[in-house]
């Protein structure tokens, strides 16, 4: 039977999944990808194959799966379509591994108990991405699981770009510039040299903008500062988040506004950013098709491609320069237009777009002899099931007490 990975990205009403081949050499090869999504709900799994196919298309009824079900009715899916396999390992998407892990690691009980621990650094994502590891520890005790993190990629930052300034109490109690999206950056670090070898030494940043956004300054291929701080919800402007908030706004919303806590997070994380600016949607194709007519549309976007370019103006300067900047997830992978705003705002850093290239999107879709910007897809998934690869190896290689 082939052995496989089983790579999980759980959300809170979601449950992302692929497929992968374990053997040694090349990377692994994706078999299956798919995605469990209402999980709150009316319940529907998707699932496509090597090629793309879609070769499952089911509608769960009520009552709403949660995760474990989720995954029992994959599992059970899997087992009935492709007896061939053997699961050997899960790998995980874990946002958040604190200061203390920087590599993809194993779980066991002590290394669960510890990321039980930062759940307070991100209470809206880390329990859902452990609700799977603790479910499959029950039922599959003996199966490896590994957590691979969206922090530990910017855990080699200088120190002073890691700092708030706060009293030196805080900053030990882990109050720190902890940024995330680090699986997407380091699979872009990964293949940057496959466009241009001369990038694997320069000075990059990668846009990751999506339903979440951040920028992320490459140095050698390694993240030299991040716009993402403390908490998912900094830096750019995103789907539903509001990015970059004077804090005085929070002291606002608490005391004058006579929200609570839980209240003004809500607001914050789910209410604002392209859906709270437009009061339409949090779906660029969405403002992008009611731009001309919808001024609160325009204002929406206007202001996400503003805030790229002040904070990408903020990471050339930690840079020194520029040499690239390179675009991916699902807008800037797939929004040839907030491209071009983005590009033209930035023509200061010498970016030259060129038109057709970006409508074709890309690869390239600058010319000339200034930096070049380049569309690549990210592959977090794919990020993970290496990562679980090299931490089960590493374990075997491990000598026995």
């Amino acid at each position: 039977m082939t052995p496989v990975l089983l790579v999980l990205n759980a959300g809170s009403s979601s449950l992302k999944f692929q497929v992968f081949e374990a053997g040694e050499g090349e990377d692994p090869g994706c078999l299956f990808r798919g995605l469990f999504e209402g999980l709150d709900g009316s319940a529907r799994l998707l699932i496509r194959d090597s090629a793309g196919a879609l070769v499952a298309d089911e509608t769960v009824e009520a009552p709403a799966p949660g995760h474990e079900a989720a995954l029992l009715h994959v599992a059970a899916w899997l087992r009935a379509n492709s007896r061939d396999l053997r699961l050997a390992a899960v790998g995980h998407r874990v946002v958040h591994g604190g200061l203390d892990f920087a590599e993809p690691v194993r779980v066991d009980a002590a290394v669960l108990e510890a990321l039980e621990r930062l759940v307070p650094l991100a209470p809206l994502h880390q329990p859902h991405n452990l609700a799977p590891i603790r479910i499959l520890q029950r039922r599959l005790p003996d199966l490896p699981q590994v957590a691979c993190f969206d922090t530990a990629f910017h855990r080699a930052q200088p120190e002073i770009a890691q700092l708030f300034a706060l009293p030196h109490a805080m900053t030990e109690a882990g109050v720190r510039r902890y940024g995330f999206h680090g699986l997407s950056y380091a699979y872009i670090a990964s293949v940057i040299a496959q466009h241009d070898p001369a990038l694997a030494s320069g000075r990059v940043v990668v846009a990751h903008l999506g339903n979440g956004a951040s920028l992320c300054a490459l140095r050698h291929r390694r993240s030299i500062a991040t716009t993402m701080g403390f908490s998912a919800l900094d830096g750019l402007m995103m789907g539903t988040r509001c990015g970059s908030l004077d804090a005085g706004v929070v002291f606002y919303m608490l005391r004058e506004m006579k929200l609570d806590p839980a209240e003004a997070e809500r607001v914050l994380y789910t209410q604002s950013g392209l859906l709270g600016v437009s009061g339409l949607s949090n779906d660029m194709r969405r403002l992008r098709a009611l731009a001309a007519s919808d001024p609160d549309a325009r204002l929406a976007i206007d202001l996400f491609v503003y805030r790229i370019g002040r904070e990408l103006g903020s990471l050339v300067a930690a840079l020194g320069g520029i040499d690239a900047l390179v675009f991916t997830g699902g807008i800037g992978e797939n929004d040839a237009a907030t491209r071009a705003e983005v590009l033209r705002g930035a023509a200061w850093a010498g970016f030259a777009l060129d038109e057709a290239r970006n409508a074709a999107g890309g690869p390239r879709v600058t010319c000339g002899p200034g930096p070049a910007a380049w569309v690549i897809p990210t592959d977090e998934e794919l990020m993970i099931a290496r990562g679980a690869r090299a931490a089960l190896d590493h374990a075997r290689r491990q000598p026995a007490l």
